[in-house]
């Protein structure tokens, strides 16, 4: 085993790879470094030094909806030997696995899934008036956004985002963008629900539409004039870092149903760690090792959920009392275990090699309808003929 590893990661993610740093030094040796990028610019990067065959750390992030396409380069180190020699697979959340696993071999160990929630603030709801609470599905949703003053923005629809905004909702319908056998699935009666979901509230003006990520985003989430964000349960330790100064401001609550008594559970990211195929077997062992020690033990798990809000996929951690514990963030509310309970009501999804398709197609065509060029029928359509022009499928 080698005596260091680099470790690439982004935003808090990053940061929480960093605590349990000097823990993992302290039991197992070695030196571990975790370099902290941009999200983009580190997916950029590795994927091209994966491409180029030299330069990639030893191990790094790689998101959900990337695996197929990553692991269809080649790149990615088969770590299958060193999961079952460990004997953790089952103790992950099993719809982890389908992405990261092609032709029987896997190449990446879970990290965090997303659990959606809308985070609000609590503060500017009672300022307004705002029942929270009494919140079940999207009519109410709506309805209690047309509340608030022109200036004040119930839900913000990301203009760079739609994709993952649409995404998370037709999983939350049970929607698979392809079908069993291949054909291209975005322009079903499900689809076209969502993107009519969207174009009601933006039509109801509640909603602003702010780059997400964006120092835009960041700001009018800390003065409060976006109200809600829906977000996976990682979105927590990203406000800690950007917005800490409004601390017990927030809350959260499920995602709204499209009907009374409907499905509220779905996700939105999660992330793993990959090993490079190119780089030595001495540092792939090290880089192993301290994903094992990060990923595949309840301690670290919950040390990162605590610090971060990274909510685990590792099932083990979830016996944790920490997730019964008030966030202080959050005004004392135990939301981890409102996210223990969703997690496993979560729908399957099946990323491809072609995800990336769907995502350009998505956000291209439903921005088109936000603006009002294009009906959602006419959105989705097109969307989906897209998808089948750029990949060679069947329309279903």
């Amino acid at each position: 085993m080698a005596s260091d590893a680099t470790v690439w990661g982004w935003d808090v993610a990053a940061k929480a790879l960093d605590v349990v740093d000097d823990p993992y030094e302290e039991e197992h040796g070695g030196d571990i470094t975790v370099e902290q990028f941009g999200r983009s610019n580190m997916k950029d990067k590795f994927k091209s030094r994966v491409l180029s065959g030299s330069g990639a750390p030893a191990a790094a992030m790689m998101e959900s909806v990337d695996a197929a396409a990553w692991v269809d380069t080649g790149g990615l180190r088969d770590v299958s030997g060193w999961i079952e020699d460990a004997g953790i697979r089952s103790d992950f959340v099993s719809g982890k696995w389908g992405p990261l696993t092609k032709d029987g071999s896997t190449y990446a160990l879970p990290w965090d899934v997303g659990p959606v929630a809308a985070f609000y603030r609590n503060d500017v709801a009672e300022e307004h008036g705002l029942d929270m609470d009494g919140i079940e599905t999207w009519d109410q949703f709506i309805a209690e956004g047309e509340k608030l003053p022109d200036d004040v923005a119930m839900l913000n629809l990301p203009p760079n985002d739609y994709d993952g905004v649409w995404r998370m909702m037709f999983r939350q319908l049970g929607g698979l963008p392809f079908t069993d056998s291949g054909a291209v699935n975005i322009n079903s009666e499900t689809s076209l629900r969502v993107a009519r979901q969207m174009k009601a509230a933006h039509d109801a003006g509640i909603t602003s539409s702010v780059a997400s990520w964006s120092s835009e985003w960041f700001s009018r989430a800390g003065e409060g004039s976006i109200v809600s964000i829906l977000s996976g349960a990682w979105l927590e330790g990203t406000l800690k870092a950007e917005v800490g100064d409004t601390s017990g401001m927030w809350r959260v609550m499920r995602p709204p149903a499209y009907e009374s008594g409907g499905n509220r559970a779905t996700n939105w990211g999660g992330s793993n760690l990959v090993i490079a195929d190119q780089v030595s077997d001495a540092k792939a062992r090290r880089a192993w090792d301290y994903m094992q020690f990060a990923l595949g033990t309840k301690e670290q798990q919950v040390t990162m959920y605590e610090e971060y809000g990274l909510f685990p996929a590792y099932k083990p951690a979830y016996e944790s009392d920490a997730f019964d514990q008030g966030s202080e963030f959050l005004g004392g509310q135990a939301a981890g275990r409102m996210f223990a309970e969703i997690a496993p009501n979560i729908p399957t999804y099946n990323y491809t090699t072609d995800t990336p398709e769907i995502t350009k197609a998505i956000n291209s065509e439903l921005g088109r309808m936000i603006s009002g060029e294009l009906s959602p029928q006419e959105a989705v359509d097109r969307a989906a003929q897209q998808v089948a022009n750029r990949t060679n499928r069947d329309l279903a």
